[in-house]
Order: structure tokens, then C-alpha cells, then sequence
């Protein structure tokens, strides 16, 4: 992003974007408490913003780890004296701060049936295989690709386990939870998504997303 700081707090439209996607759990019924895993230099921050923004359910705010995994891991870890075996826990990236609350529902309806739920998305435009990164000569077949995305949701027992497994085993690169849990070979469940639900990557993304402010919330989640 080249913006000087974490790009989460980057302010659009005169609040950070973190702020956006915490909103949207805190507007959610189903859930109870709050959790943000946060760069260590800007906890005071976060604070601050909590405390601004009303964010009443984030109730914890603990430091992050080395990698996206460590980051995760914290968070599975840290719950461990605090939640039951049996409750459930979403995960979700700060940076997608476009999450309309019938996805968050959508997640939750499909965790509590199957055990795990992921945001997820049909693959529409042509997929290549490359090796060099620079040509492709493998076309794979897309009626047999799903996107993924967070907010993924689980049965605590069932990520904890295989947060431990992989912390056993010395494993900190695994990008999704759902990822992990594939390794370990669990089934991952899809939870239908939004193509709104963008990830904040680029400066391009920044636009966007101050246009998606701009769409009625029910026009993002047909």
C-alpha cells in the first residue's frame, strides 16, 4: 500500500477501516465478544478507536504474531480458558471491511450445521496453471473452483485441534484457517459470499471501496 502505516487504519471517508469491519459484528446479534488480534505498536491505537466507534463487544485485544497463521493462532490459543469446547469462533480480516450481515449469517447458518463455514464465491473468469509465472500451458477447469474469502467460521474444538497439530509440527504458513484444516484433512464448507466482500490490497482498492460505501447494503448480498 506504501501509506506510512498498517493499512487497517488507514482512514477513509474520516474513519479507519477497521472500524468499518469491527461495525459489522458488532452489528450482528449472533455475536456475543469481540477478539482483535492487533500489530503490537498499535494496540493504544485500537483503543482509542474502540472507544470512539462504541465497539462495545470487542472485549480482548491481544498482540499478533510473525505471519497471518501466528496472528490466528494467537487468537485460537488465547481462547482456550475463556470458551467452550463446543462454541464457535469467526475469523475474519480487518482489511475486509465490506460484509453485509446476511453473510455473517450466512457463515454462522452453515458452521453450526456443518462444523466449519467459509465466505465463498462461484470462480467465473478462466483460471491458468502456470510454472514460470510467465505462461501457462494448463487450463483448469473453473465449474470445480470455489473462492474463498473470511469471514470462516468453526466449531472451537475443531480449530484448536488443528492449530495444535500445526504448532506441533513447526507449521506458521498457512494463509486461511480453512487451509489448515484442509491439510489436516477435514472437509471445508462453503457459506455463499459477495463479490463486495473485497480485501484493501492497493491504493485501486481504496476506491472501490469508498464507491461500495455508496450501494444500499441489501443491493450487496442478492
Amino acid at each position: 500500500m506504501d501509506w506510512g502505516i498498517p493499512k487497517q487504519f488507514i482512514e477513509v471517508e474520516g474513519k479507519p477501516i477497521i472500524a468499518y469491519s469491527i461495525e459489522n459484528f458488532q452489528r450482528n446479534p449472533q455475536i456475543e465478544e469481540i477478539l482483535v488480534v492487533c500489530v503490537k505498536d498499535w494496540i493504544d491505537e485500537l483503543k482509542n478507536i474502540v472507544v470512539k466507534y462504541s465497539l462495545s463487544k470487542v472485549k480482548w485485544i491481544i498482540e499478533g504474531g510473525n505471519t497471518g497463521h501466528d496472528s490466528i493462532r494467537n487468537g485460537v490459543f488465547f481462547f482456550r480458558d475463556k470458551i467452550s469446547l463446543d462454541d464457535y469462533v469467526m475469523i475474519h480480516d480487518a482489511v475486509r471491511p465490506v460484509l453485509p450481515q446476511k453473510a455473517i449469517d450466512e457463515v454462522i447458518r452453515v458452521a453450526h450445521e456443518k462444523g466449519n463455514a467459509s465466505s465463498s464465491i462461484a470462480c467465473h473468469p478462466p483460471i491458468v496453471y502456470t510454472d514460470d509465472f510467465e505462461s501457462g500451458i494448463t487450463d483448469i477447469d473453473r465449474e470445480h473452483v470455489m473462492l474463498t474469502a473470511s469471514p470462516q467460521a468453526f466449531k472451537y474444538s475443531l480449530a484448536l485441534r488443528c492449530y495444535e497439530k500445526a504448532e506441533q509440527e513447526n507449521k506458521h504458513d498457512f494463509t486461511f484457517t480453512s487451509s489448515l484444516l484442509i491439510h489436516y484433512g477435514e472437509r471445508v464448507y462453503f457459506a455463499k459470499g459477495t463479490t463486495s466482500n473485497i480485501k484493501i490490497t492497493t491504493k485501486e482498492d481504496l476506491a472501490l471501496f469508498e464507491a461500495l460505501l455508496k450501494i444500499p447494503e441489501e443491493s450487496l448480498y442478492c
